[in-house]
């Protein structure tokens, strides 16, 4: 029986992005093409300056790329004005940073309505998502209804997927969403991670970490605005040998 052809999300054809600096231009991505699958969770590594953020801006549609396609579902993003992509990104994307920006004079509550109801008109019923998902990453509300500045980093990463997640993305985007993490609050943050994906959520990650890695199912590398490799880890599970083993040879073989 052949394998059921999964179904593209995001494709990338012939992306260039250059930037000027000084007079000198410097080429990040280079006639880059890829495609990126429903239910994936996409993993993006690769050496520092390598394009990987870059790359992840350009198919979220948070910058334009300077040449080449960048289409969704179909839909061609790159000829869509600056308020359409605007548009497009909050109906179609979620994005978790490294930093969590949430405004300090509202709750970890209050900043995921506010996201909410920039789609939606229904109170209520953004209101009872918002405490569904926020049920799921295990933040009970004497905690979401601190402000960030008053909970764990750990605690407001995950507000702050919930905040991603309120919208019900096709695509959520993390750039490093561990970096500014100790172990333990990296760890729960990505079993969180994981727990979305399981549930078919696609997921598309910039990381330089091997535990964040370790969660994909799908690792892209880039190496001067090219992608240099790929590799297929399956499903995660934890306490997972061979996953690791086969991760570790595939970087090695990377050059990383």
């Amino acid at each position: 029986m052949s394998e059921t052809k999964k179904q593209v999300v995001l494709r990338a054809r012939q992306l260039c992005k250059t930037f000027s600096n000084g007079g000198v231009q410097q080429h990040i991505l280079k006639n880059l093409e890829v495609e990126i699958y429903k239910g994936d969770f996409t993993i993006i590594m690769g050496s520092s300056g390598a394009g990987k953020s870059t790359l992840m801006y350009a198919l979220s549609g948070m910058d334009q790329p300077t040449l080449g396609e960048i289409s969704f579902c179909g839909q061609e993003i790159t000829k869509l004005s600056d308020d359409q992509l605007a548009v497009f990104r909050r109906r179609n994307c979620g994005f978790v940073f490294q930093q969590i920006y949430m405004m300090d004079n509202m709750s970890l509550f209050d900043n995921t309505m506010a996201s909410g109801l920039l789609i939606s008109k229904n109170k209520k019923e953004v209101a009872t998502y918002a405490k569904e998902l926020f049920s799921k990453v295990n933040l009970e509300p004497v905690t979401y209804k601190k402000t960030a500045t008053q909970v764990s980093g750990g605690e407001a990463q995950r507000a702050g997927i919930v905040r991603a997640l309120i919208n019900k993305p096709s695509v959520l985007f993390a750039d490093e969403p561990t970096g500014a993490l100790n172990s333990s609050n990296s760890e729960a943050v990505l079993d969180v991670f994981s727990d979305f994906h399981m549930e078919g959520q696609s997921i598309v990650m910039v990381t330089h970490d091997l535990r964040s890695a370790m969660r994909g199912n799908r690792i892209i590398y880039l190496r001067d605005g090219q992608i240099q490799g790929e590799c297929d880890l399956g499903q995660f599970k934890k306490e997972d040998l061979e996953r690791r083993h086969k991760l570790d040879a595939f970087l090695n073989e990377m050059g990383y």
